[in-house]
């Protein structure tokens, strides 16, 4: 077995046994929390107290971390875009997070108390029940190419003339089954989406549109639909 049959065979297996560690493996743990975040300290008073008070303890958080950043921690209670909710559902597998994270940002600085969600868009149910029909096909394949003299025997079937042509390049075979099946797996996983709401409704949808919009379109779209803010509410109220 010469170099060039090593490398073919040795890396669809390094793909087959990657890919079953990730869908055995369990999600990392939270990182723990530092002791400054722990314990929030008192300011320091230039006269002692007689009685100190105990400082609570604060439990650390046990939620993990989410995917994406959704609420911000501190949202600017009466601006311009305080309660109203966007959500950019896109597709994440691909790649459109760094573009999802450029109109957040926008709209974060445009229209400041505005909460932006960023989610997955997944694809279509037939396209998520192949994708998991995929590595099926691909171990099924892969067991045929490796001992199809035993399988079709105990079938009771003589092999097919396909199976003498793959056994002939076994190991070219396998290479290019494993590849096209990740290939054609990572195709039914994506959706090509990037689909955007404010309050429930769509304003913004690449899969009817054909395009991304632009940060100007994105801005004018969630403009006309933000209600004015709470400050500018008590203002009118003031001046009626």
């Amino acid at each position: 077995m010469d170099r060039v049959q090593l490398l073919l065979l040795g890396f669809p297996v390094f793909l087959f046994f990657s890919d079953l560690v990730n869908l055995f493996s369990t999600s990392p743990p939270p990182p723990p929390l530092k002791p400054s975040d722990r314990l929030h300290h008192p300011h320091t008073h230039p006269h002692p107290h007689p009685h100190p008070h105990p400082q609570p303890h604060s439990s650390p958080s046990h939620h993990q971390t989410a995917d994406f950043p959704t609420t911000p921690q501190n949202p600017e209670v009466g601006g311009l875009g305080y309660g109203t909710t966007v959500e950019l559902k896109f597709c994440v597998s691909c790649s459109y997070r760094g573009t999802a994270m450029t109109m957040k940002k926008m709209l974060e600085t445009s229209f400041p108390g505005i909460d932006v969600i960023l989610s997955n868009y997944p694809p279509a149910f037939p396209k998520r029940v192949l994708g998991k029909v995929v590595p099926v096909l691909q171990i099924g394949v892969i067991a045929i190419i490796t001992a199809g003299d035993q399988i079709f025997p105990r079938l009771g079937m003589a092999p097919p003339p396909w199976y003498f042509s793959l056994r002939a390049n076994r190991f070219g075979a396998i290479a290019s089954t494993w590849l096209f099946g990740n290939f054609l797996q990572s195709t039914l996983q994506s959706s090509g989406a990037f689909e955007v709401y404010c309050d429930g409704e769509l304003v913004f949808s690449k899969l009817t549109e054909q395009r991304f919009p632009s940060e100007f379109e994105l801005r004018e779209l969630i403009g006309k639909r933000v209600p004015d803010s709470a400050f500018g509410k008590n203002l009118g109220s003031v001046w009626s």
